[in-house]
């Protein structure tokens, strides 16, 4: 099973989880490593694909509809979107729960998938 890599994206606390999630021996780059410092969601999206990258972000508003516009429009598949609520969870709390999907779920089965980071709770 190949291993999620994630994408932080620019609103989610990215400098302290990325340093917590590389603690834990989980890939991942952020949005200012990857070169992509203020360019739109789509951007985002399209290049963390390239890169086979799973984004978490907890830019709801915009990355929902985005999810549903790239499946409608028969786009490439997107390496997965993770999403949750600002302020829903600590660092720690949301390191937990993407090593628990990254130990649950490979990579392809992430392809154009929406997960909820909220869902991935539990023991």
């Amino acid at each position: 099973m190949s291993s999620l890599r994630f994408q932080l994206d620019e609103d989610c606390q990215a400098t302290a989880l990325a340093a917590a999630l590389w603690q834990h021996a989980i890939e991942v780059v952020t949005t200012n490593a990857a070169g992509l410092r203020g360019v739109d969601d789509e951007t985002q999206l399209r290049e963390a694909a390239l890169h086979g990258r799973t984004i978490v972000t907890n830019n709801i508003r915009d990355f929902v509809p985005l999810h549903t516009r790239w499946l409608a429009e028969d786009r490439p598949p997107h390496a997965g979107i993770v999403v949750f609520a600002q302020q829903e969870f600590s660092v720690g709390e949301i390191v937990r729960r993407l090593a628990r999907m990254s130990q649950t779920v490979s990579s392809e089965e992430m392809k154009n998938r929406l997960e909820w980071l909220s869902a991935w709770g539990g023991s």
